[in-house]
């Protein structure tokens, strides 16, 4: 059975991914625990984020939530997924047909996880933290509940 993850933090740790991969040139997360009150990611990287980059990072997640992108489904060959996307992190069961999960035009990635149907749903986006150990980047996060929206 899959792992159930929560819609809204799933959603946000895809457009999390891409926006460090455009901010800084590097590859998604190589490991990630998504939970509903708080979640974090491992990146490869070789330092800590500076507070201007934490700030440019918050802001353009947010810029992309606020943009109320639709997030869809599609649906394709394991041959063409792997020519297309890095399938590592997919479970061994994905099988012969890959679930895309494409964010508006700003992210598409092979996922089995459930998703909001668009980003403004996501609610707003709060870093909490990052540390850098041997190479690795973390970042942790929260959404806001409504309340501190």
């Amino acid at each position: 059975m899959a792992k159930e993850y929560d819609p809204r933090m799933h959603s946000a740790e895809h457009i999390l991914n891409q926006t460090m991969v455009r901010m800084f040139g590097r590859g998604r997360s190589f490991s990630a625990h998504i939970e509903k009150k708080k979640s974090k990611c491992d990146y490869h990287f070789d330092r800590d984020l500076t507070v201007e980059e934490k700030g440019e990072l918050e802001k353009r997640v947010n810029e992309v939530i606020a943009a109320d992108l639709p997030v869809r489904e599609e649906y394709l060959p394991r041959g063409s997924a792997e020519a297309q996307f890095n399938l590592s992190r997919l479970p061994e069961e994905a099988g012969e047909t890959i679930r895309i999960i494409r964010i508006g035009d700003y992210d598409a990635c092979p996922c089995s996880g459930a998703h909001v149907a668009r980003t403004a749903e996501i609610g707003g986006f709060r870093l909490i933290s990052t540390a850098c150990d041997e190479g690795v980047l973390r970042i942790r996060f929260r959404l806001a509940d409504g309340s501190d929206a």
